[in-house]
């Protein structure tokens, strides 16, 4: 199994699916000292939960919908999660430019006061209303709108901080790792594992398996436990495309369009802007998932009806597609489907039980997962509380970014002050791992571009499940976005090497 020493031959819950909902629900189980696997088929936050709009949110336009629950619990997770994480998360403020014809004045203001309010806010600052008149960045007829505040997280870092933290604490991770077959035996689970790259099959055993295969999740009822789901998703594909900045200004935008859809202008990278989501029907593979031209079309225009910095499709220098499984609520449109979470628990007759999650988002998953293994622990009276509210993930144990970057100036003033913004807000205190005995530049390794330099790609793969060519500028960091074509050949050739040295040794 990839990237794993150690496998255990019994577990208390077995989690398949390596997205946040899985990791997050194998981190709490762990941590209240329940023996816990988990397999990924493919790497860690390989589809849905690095493919989002990259925000914890309360999800203002929610409210539109009568989800009162799911935004209050959402608004409480922000505060939470900015605590625990506070190198890959951190506050933004949103610009709402105000469309009278499409959403009156009053109604936002009254969504804004329930915004504010639903929840306790200790970091996040209160809504106000603002004018547009002193700046060039809109176009000429919006004149008034709102601001509130939300957050920033980098998704696919957070799936694997929490998988980290799950190892750390006693879990095991098997990434590249598909369950192909589970049946129950007497009071346990008989779960068979297969190596997606070697094709080696190996069984474990688990007294209690969650389903945590977000998009697949009907499916591995179809094709793992031969069984009928007992509910089903409607896939909901969300779209992004990445562009050169398009204004200078720190804050994000949310942009109302004709249809009554919303868009995202998010500061992405320091040089780019992120703009998203579209909410499109998908059906097959959510593998498969991609862009299409009248996504494209949609986005490049609700953003120039806005911006007087205009765009266009050749101006996109990354995209990114993810489908969402929402659970079938059967609202007619895709952005009416709920975002909200539902368990099926099957434990009837005394038979060992199986926990299966449909729905949910990415701001909401530390409750999600607290929820569910609460249930659980109806089966393991011995388990003790819930602490991923308090405890930080890997490289969260510090107060403030700018205060880390000091720290980091003064200790490695070799090293570019950008690359070290860099370590901060991708691993926090972790850093420190790999450039533990670095005294100057010779002691970083090859340098494969724009600072990426050989002892964080050792460490990416060492410590974090990193395999490919898209696991390191993709998931890992955001590098994708700046390295050259011969940089990232030149990394893929590294790759090689470690991986034709590390099959050397495994075989001598």
């Amino acid at each position: 199994m990839a990237n794993n020493a150690n496998l255990s031959s019994d577990y208390d819950i077995f989690v398949v699916g390596g997205g946040v909902n899985g990791v997050g629900i194998a981190l709490d189980a762990q941590g209240r000292g329940l023996k816990t696997g988990l397999c990924e088929m493919n790497d860690l936050a390989s589809a849905t939960s690095s493919n989002s709009s990259k925000l914890i949110h309360g999800g203002l336009r929610y409210l539109e919908y009568y989800e009162f629950r799911l935004v209050r619990e959402a608004l409480a997770e922000r505060e939470t999660l900015l605590k625990v994480a506070p190198h890959i998360m951190w506050p933004m403020r949103f610009r709402l430019p105000h469309r009278p014809h499409l959403r009156p004045a009053l109604l936002i203001r009254m969504g804004l006061f329930l915004y504010d309010n639903l929840a306790k806010r200790a970091t996040l600052k209160g809504s106000k209303s603002i004018s547009f008149k002193r700046t060039n960045t809109l176009q000429s007829h919006l004149i008034k709108g709102f601001e509130y505040s939300d957050g920033w997280v980098d998704d696919a870092r957070l799936v694997v901080l929490n998988a980290l933290a799950a190892k750390e604490r006693g879990a095991d991770i098997f990434t590249r790792t598909k369950c192909v077959g589970a049946r129950r035996d007497s009071n346990r689970w008989v779960i068979t594992l297969k190596d997606s790259i070697t094709s080696a099959t190996t069984e474990v055993t688990a007294k209690a398996i969650v389903n945590a295969a977000g998009p697949w999740v009907s499916k591995f009822f179809d094709e793992s436990l031969e069984d009928n789901a007992p509910k089903q998703i409607r896939m909901v594909k969300g779209s992004h495309i990445v562009v050169p900045k398009i204004h200078d200004e720190p804050e994000a935008y949310i942009l109302q369009n004709e249809d009554g859809r919303i868009v995202f202008v998010i500061p992405y990278e320091q040089n780019f802007s992120l703009i998203g989501t579209t909410d499109v029907e998908h059906k097959g593979d959510p593998s498969d998932a991609s862009i299409s031209k009248e996504e494209i079309d949609y986005l490049v225009h609700v953003t120039n009806e806005h911006f007087t910095s205009q765009i266009t499709p050749k101006d996109i220098v990354h995209s990114y597609s993810g489908v969402r499984p929402l659970l079938d609520d059967e609202a007619e449109n895709p952005d009416a489907v709920t975002r909200d979470y539902t368990f099926e628990y099957d434990a009837s007759d005394s038979r060992a039980p199986l926990l299966s999650i449909f729905g949910g988002k990415i701001t909401t998953y530390r409750k999600l997962a607290q929820v569910a293994v609460d249930k659980l622990c109806e089966e393991f009276p011995k388990a003790t509380s819930c602490k991923t509210a308090s405890e930080p993930l890997p490289g969260g144990n510090f107060q403030d970014q700018a205060m880390l970057l000091d720290q980091f100036v003064l200790s490695y003033p070799f090293i570019d002050t950008s690359v070290l913004e860099r370590y901060v807000r991708t691993y926090g205190t972790r850093a420190t791992l790999f450039l533990k005995g670095v005294a100057d530049t010779s002691d970083l390794g090859q340098n494969f571009g724009h600072g990426l330099f050989e002892v964080e790609v050792n460490y990416l793969i060492e410590k974090e499940w990193a395999l490919t060519i898209d696991d390191i500028i993709w998931r890992r960091t955001k590098l994708g976005l700046v390295l050259s074509d011969s940089q990232v050949a030149s990394l893929e050739s590294f790759l090689e090497s470690v991986h034709k040295a590390t099959e050397k040794t495994k075989t001598a």
